[in-house]
């Protein structure tokens, strides 16, 4: 099974590099890493609370440790997604007791077992009711919200992560992890710790630890547009220490702002009959995947703060003091101009975004 950054290669006997059962060797670029440890496969089946009528998708089988398991568990059946096409052939002589049934260039069945040969972000995943996986670690971001925006919705992924990113996922406000990529999963899921998973248990061991995660989306999804949500964290998170009231003084968060107000300014004049509630959609979630690549593993400190505040007699004339009231208007009717990101909860994020835009301040 693949997963996490690879350490460089171990010397094995006299000079050899490190290699899977079969004698293949480990290829860096892939991150892969094969979970020895029987019993903390048996325990990672045991918390996915498997049903005979699921159908179990799992990213980076490798070998087939995991896989073998779960068709052990007797589940409908699985779906395993492995890029490299040297882990497809040892899947297939792994379990070559199976019946096979078919066989081509993209997809080989083995039983109940499915194996897609391809990368797991760019291929279009089938039905499941489960994802149970040990994912490389490099791709863990754009992952985790393919799968939240997959239809129809799942029941559950339990996912062994990188630590630190398992960790990011369910920090709560307060906790120095705590950052947008916490506040944007936990709007579209419940996550929760289930086990802490040290480097030894992987052959070659990795440079890290691992925690495995639980993952549940929220059904329904919130009501809420998913773009507006990601634009208003991200300009929270820019700067998580500072007040917000401090955030939304900035010359550049202003014209970002002025700019979206003129916007919909415009489309509500001609919109005006047809508006009603915005909620989001698993269609919304999914533009996601592509702001995910300073989401996987931001640092929590401050950036360096070369913002300029603009203040009254910067914009006396210009269309952005009247904005800047409206702003600060509703920091101050919500009572959040003197608190931080960092503090806020999912109901707060929520309220406040309500507040914007019933003022006619917009974030996309």
């Amino acid at each position: 099974m693949a997963g996490g950054k690879i350490q460089k290669k171990r010397q094995v006997g006299g000079g050899g590099r490190a290699r899977l059962q079969g004698g293949i060797p480990f290829e860096k670029s892939k991150g892969q890493h094969i979970l020895k440890n029987p019993a903390l496969v048996d325990s990672i089946i045991a918390k996915a609370g498997l049903k005979p009528t699921d159908t179990v998708l799992e990213i980076g089988p490798g070998t087939g440790n995991l896989t073998k398991r779960l068709l052990e568990a007797g589940v409908k059946a699985v779906v395993a997604v492995e890029l490299d096409p040297r882990m497809v052939l040892e899947l297939s002589r792994r379990f070559q007791g199976h019946p096979l049934l078919a066989h081509n260039d993209w997809i080989l069945q083995i039983g109940q077992c499915w194996v897609i040969q391809g990368d797991v972000l760019k291929c279009d995943l089938p039905y499941f009711d489960i994802c149970v996986a040990n994912i490389p670690y490099q791709i863990s971001s754009p992952l985790t919200f393919k799968l939240l925006s997959h239809p129809p919705i799942f029941r559950c992924a339990v996912i062994m992560f990188q630590r630190e990113f398992a960790m990011r996922l369910v920090a709560q406000p307060g906790d120095t992890l705590y950052c947008r990529l916490s506040v944007n999963v936990q709007l579209l899921s419940r996550v929760s710790h289930l086990l802490k998973v040290g480097r030894n248990n992987f052959r070659p061991p990795p440079k890290v630890d691992s925690s495995v995660v639980r993952i549940e989306p929220r059904k329904p999804l919130p009501p809420v547009s998913f773009k507006e949500w990601d634009g208003l964290v991200r300009v929270c998170f820019n700067r998580k220490n500072k007040t917000l009231g401090a955030i939304f003084k900035q010359k550049r968060v202003l014209e970002l702002l002025e700019k979206n107000y003129k916007t919909m300014q415009s489309l509500q004049l001609a919109q005006d009959s047809e508006m009603g509630e915005e909620k989001m959609s698993p269609d919304d979630v999914a533009v996601l995947a592509n702001m995910v690549e300073d989401l996987s593993m931001e640092t929590c400190d401050e950036k360096e703060d070369d913002e300029m505040e603009m203040d009254d007699a910067d914009m006396a004339g210009d269309g952005r003091a009247s904005l800047k009231e409206k702003i600060m208007g509703t920091l101050q009717q919500g009572d959040f101009a003197d608190k931080r990101s960092s503090k806020l909860s999912q109901v707060d994020f929520l309220y406040s975004l309500s507040l914007f835009n019933k003022a006619g301040v917009h974030f996309s």
